[in-house]
């Protein structure tokens, strides 16, 4: 195989494409059972920086059935501002390669702000809007944004996806194309290939072989061991009880009842939430195995909640929202139960979302995101690869102070 002889299209829905064709090159692993899939697990940690890793562990976000949810439901559209252009990659007529791409006219959802370079050149006379954005949209989780079938070339693929999208970012008049929480051997890759390099943190937290959570508490000092056992015995005060719901466990009262929380929380954080109901009725019909709700009931009665996804490695942590308002519930709903959940389940990571440095005393410690940018215009280009060189030189630097400060006993000690 060769780039010459691929072909490349940009498709206006992900129905346009087969199911069983866009998550072979997404998540080949994606009718495995939890246990198979850990145990079939890949490191996607390329060797060489010009090369990337076409295997990677089942995430449920890059699945055909995510955005077909996102899609059909009407969260990702074109009336709200995200217009599916999705490239794809064929040789010999088969797909090889896919990019999760949207035309976007605004900025929202994306959780890697650009808001200043579009004003910066929207004042200097220049056209920001349209933007080509390659991500899972309202998704700030990382994971492959060039999805590649096993079996092929994945450099060859690579390059001509790559490719594809600045070609794309011309046809469709767009100023810059933006792939963001991508892996890091694919950020390598796009910036061999044009692509300005930027860099993020959040706030994971790692399974370093607890068996109980007591074996992470007695990981930390005994000051945050303290803290984090007074925050969970004072959240369940009042009667409080926690559920974890999967797959046909999720009813529709629960599920009905996590939407009110999301649409609250959403109302106040946002203005206006991302998400409908439809989206969640159709997770609930496709992909329910790889959610997990976890619920809280006070007198009977559901009072919050937050929604995690479950991957073959990580328990992706995404919404949550209450109707009732108790000390340190937030905590114990969305940072321990999913640490009790990851320890039980074997998974290796917890991710918990964007931002937040109140994470690192509970345990999450900064983990650098990447995103890969090309700005069509010289003149943007060169001040934002500019502006870039100095961010990536602060993240790093922050994310080495941030870690040093975590809570995590440094020697035998106790303190």
């Amino acid at each position: 195989m060769s780039s010459s002889d691929i072909t490349l299209e940009a498709v206006s829905s992900v129905t346009q494409i087969a199911a069983d064709e866009w998550d072979a090159c997404a998540n080949p692993r994606l009718k495995q059972t939890v246990d198979d899939e850990l145990a079939a697990i890949v490191s996607c940690n390329a060797e060489s920086d010009s090369r990337i890793d076409s295997s990677e562990p089942y995430n449920p976000f890059i699945s055909h059935a995510f955005f077909a949810a996102l899609e059909e439901s009407g969260s990702a559209a074109a009336r709200t501002g995200w217009l599916p252009r999705h490239l794809v990659a064929r040789h010999a007529g088969r797909i090889v390669g896919i990019v999760p791409c949207y035309a976007k006219n605004h900025s929202q959802g994306e959780y890697v702000f650009d808001h200043g370079w579009a004003d910066a050149f929207e004042r200097a006379g220049g056209s920001y809007y349209p933007k080509l954005q390659a991500s899972v949209p309202f998704t700030p989780a990382t994971g492959p944004r060039l999805l590649i079938r096993a079996g092929t070339d994945a450099r060859q693929v690579g390059e001509a996806l790559a490719a594809g999208l600045v070609a794309l970012c011309g046809t469709v008049d767009a100023s810059s194309v933006h792939v963001t929480f991508a892996r890091e051997d694919e950020w390598n890759f796009l910036g061999k290939h044009g692509f300005l390099l930027r860099t993020d943190q959040q706030f994971h937290w790692h399974n370093e072989g607890y068996s109980c959570f007591d074996d992470f508490l007695n990981s930390l000092n005994s000051r945050h061991r303290k803290a984090i056992r007074r925050e969970r015995r004072d959240a369940l005060a009042d009667g409080i009880t926690i559920h974890h719901l999967t797959g046909k466990d999720i009813t529709e009262d629960a599920w009905d009842a996590f939407f009110e929380f999301y649409m609250e929380t959403g109302s106040r954080k946002w203005g206006r939430p991302y998400l409908n109901r439809d989206f969640y009725r159709r997770i609930a019909q496709t992909m329910a195995e790889s959610v997990l709700l976890v619920m809280v009931k006070r007198n009977n009665r559901w009072i919050a909640g937050a929604i995690n996804f479950i991957g073959s490695d990580t328990l992706f942590g995404r919404h949550w929202g209450a109707v009732e308002h108790h000390p340190f519930l937030h905590f114990e709903v969305c940072y321990y139960q999913a640490i009790d959940f990851a320890i039980a389940r074997g998974l290796k990571r917890v991710e918990a979302g964007a931002q937040g440095e109140h994470k690192i005393a509970r345990g999450y410690l900064p983990q650098t995101t990447y995103s890969a940018h090309y700005i069509a215009n010289p003149s943007l280009r060169r001040a934002v690869g500019e502006y870039l060189d100095r961010e990536r030189v602060y993240v790093e630097e922050a994310v080495r102070e941030l870690t040093q400060a975590g809570p995590f006993r440094k020697d035998n000690t106790d303190d």
